[in-house]
């Protein structure tokens, strides 16, 4: 490497900087000021400026890395220690304990015995990591050198997201849904949790913070059903998501704010990266079954020593040194998923008897068990009635339910652009059932005359309206019925059966990352004293960013490589939308339904015919009584401003 930056020697041998890079800065903590101590951007100033290429601090060309689990995490994993790390493609291996790469970016199937995606990815504009892997990776339909960011930008650049039945209730009648509906003491509420330290909030529910009218409003409603919140779940991540997608809100109503792909997760992301990463010549061992990591740990630090892995009959013990690395995905939301289909319940009951006993978490629990710095992997899945819910997959033929669902598509599904631009939830359903249609075909090989349509339910524990069961006791038939019965085809329930194909799973962890969690629950991407370990995923400690997304995954994984290789680069905060005046504006104006807020109509008159006009919000005009408390100091403002015209 030194060869590398031989011709900069007289710069760098006097630098105080060189191998003292802050890998992931935290812009909550940082106060922005240019100085001789701040040569790199700030937190989260995202840009170009941070597509510099890594120069490690020596060669790793005989570093081997084993990666356990192929899920985005992972693979992300893989393609920055190649890119940026320089580690050639042939020393990194999946340890994958199923058969196919993708973890929970999941979809499968055909149209003779039905798709099958768990889960969709909603998707919007500042997944800066997401974004800076997938415009370096090739295609999936365009040639060369158009990228898959290239064809994500494409479509949604054309054909813009947005949702005309967002809710909908009485038998498939469409709901107002042009408000949020939040009181001013519940408007409040949310400035507050803005505004309180994270410190304040551990094990913190969102029930016991928030109350009933802001439980019920149709801002909850969105909120919940848009990112699959739970009353009962953190009101730290709640926190989080507010900040992290602050400059969304105004688009919650109408979703508006998302953008997606043209087909499912694993088609779209999964299936390029990861034969990217076989061109470079990566491994993935597939059917291996990762048990425990031998780990020496002492005062001067924590290295793996070998991965003990169950191949088939026997137990195999991979060796590493401390030149090698590894990567560990901690759990896993869809760990131990169970199936159903037209005729076949997905379980009998929910069992909360063996929660946390399947593979996945096993091996967390066996890190955690050997240091406390690897966290506490019970306090995730230890409830499975409180961390669960269900979605099924349906592949429709033409029926009544396939011309019924036209009415909440802003576009023909048959016609390739966007249908219902994201979930439409029904309020009055005992589930809290959601239902989507994205872009169609959802798959590659999916007919014309088929359609995929995605459903899944927020209350576990509920009898259904029309079924009299909960819907995990329910066969996929049973869910469909429910589904027709809420948008008025209970007549044509038995004629749409035999045009539909269910597939039903029920995951039992699938929201476990929004538990209640206090400082510690999660561990650090590079554990405290960790030389050559990395955990990746969604229960693991990040400064700011959100869990359950795909951004956080690629997140984890950038930061791991870069603090493991220690690379003159930094991982990017996220963006500062929280920070930006206008958007904290139009977040105001947003959840006050557009109408005035104190003080508006005093800035409008300041900002009136200056440059900075622009940056006040649409909506109702004010009216002077509204602000009378700020009349008087805007006159003396005045008055005080005349002085400098002399």
């Amino acid at each position: 490497m030194k060869k590398i930056t031989a011709k900069f020697d007289k710069v760098l041998n006097t630098s105080p900087f060189p191998g003292k890079v802050e890998h992931a800065p935290d812009a909550s903590k940082e106060v922005v000021c240019n100085s001789k101590d701040q040569p790199m951007p700030f937190a989260d100033l995202t840009g170009n400026y941070q597509r510099n290429k890594g120069i490690p601090s020596k060669s790793f060309k005989d570093s081997k890395v084993y990666i356990v689990g192929s899920g985005i995490a992972g693979l992300s994993a893989a393609y920055y220690f190649i890119r940026d790390g320089h580690i050639p493609g042939e020393n990194i291996v999946f340890l994958e304990k199923r058969s196919v790469e993708g973890g929970s970016l999941d979809g499968s199937g055909n149209a003779k015995d039905g798709y099958l995606v768990r889960g969709g990815r909603e998707m919007e504009m500042t997944y800066e990591n997401l974004w800076d892997i997938y415009q370096d990776i090739p295609a999936l339909e365009m040639p060369a050198p158009y990228s898959v960011l290239d064809e994500f930008r494409l479509l949604n650049d054309n054909d813009p997201n947005y949702s005309k039945a967002r809710l909908i209730h009485n038998n498939g009648e469409i709901q107002d849904f042009s408000k949020f509906g939040l009181d001013k003491l519940d408007q409040l509420a949310i400035v507050k949790l803005l505004l309180k330290k994270k410190d304040e909030l551990d094990d913190i529910t969102v029930e016991s913070y928030f109350s009933n009218s802001f439980l019920n409003s149709n801002f909850w409603t969105f909120f919940r059903t848009m990112f699959a919140f739970e009353n009962w779940h953190s009101l730290l991540e709640c926190k989080s998501y507010m900040h992290r997608f602050l400059h969304l809100i105004d688009g919650f109503k109408d979703l508006s704010c998302l953008v997606f792909p043209k087909y499912n997760q694993y088609d779209t992301f999964v299936k390029p990266l990861t034969a990217h990463l076989k061109s470079k010549g990566v491994t993935i061992q597939f059917d291996t079954l990762v048990k425990d990591l031998d780990i020496k740990i002492n005062t001067e630090g924590k290295v793996v020593k070998g991965v003990i892995t169950q191949q088939k009959d026997k137990e195999v013990t991979i060796p590493v040194t401390e030149n090698d690395f590894v990567i560990v995905t901690t759990a896993s939301m869809t760990e131990d998923t169970q199936y159903g289909d037209n005729t076949n319940a997905a379980i009998k009951a929910i069992d909360n008897k063996k929660s946390g006993e399947s593979s996945g978490w096993q091996l967390w629990k066996n890190l955690a068990a050997k240091s406390t710095e690897f966290g506490k992997p019970e306090k995730f899945c230890s409830s499975i009635e409180k961390s669960s819910w269900e979605s099924a997959t349906l592949t429709c033929r033409p029926s009544a339910l396939t011309e019924k669902i036209k009415e909440y598509c802003v576009n023909d599904p048959y016609s390739g652009k966007a249908a219902t631009g994201g979930i439409v939830s029904i309020t009055d359903s005992n589930w809290l059932m959601s239902f989507t249609i994205n872009r169609q075909p959802h798959f590659p090989d999916q007919p014309e005359d088929v359609l995929v349509i995605w459903v899944y339910a927020l209350y576990m524990d509920k009898d259904g309206n029309y079924n009299k069961k909960t819907m995990p006791q329910s066969t996929g038939n049973e869910i469909l019925s429910e589904l027709c019965f809420h948008i008025g085809l209970e007549n044509q329930i038995d004629s749409i059966i035999a045009n539909t194909i269910v597939k039903t799973s029920f995951m039992p962890y699938i929201t476990s990352q929004f538990m209640p969690r206090a400082a510690g629950d999660r561990p650090d991407i590079v554990p405290n004293g960790s030389k050559n370990l990395g955990l990746v995923g969604q229960f693991v400690e990040t400064h700011n960013d959100v869990v359950f997304t795909v951004e956080t995954s690629v997140r984890t994984a950038r930061i791991a490589v870069y603090k493991l290789l220690n690379l003159n680069k930094q991982v990017p905060d996220i963006a500062a939308g929280q920070y930006d005046i206008r958007q904290l504006l139009k977040a105001t104006k947003a959840l006050n339904d557009y109408k005035p807020f104190p003080g508006e109509s005093v800035l409008k008159r300041i900002l009136k015919n200056t440059y900075f006009e622009h940056i006040l919000p649409v909506g109702e005009e004010d009216e002077e009584h509204h602000d009378s408390f700020f009349n008087e100091p805007l006159e003396k403002l005045k008055e005080w401003a005349k002085g400098f015209k002399h």
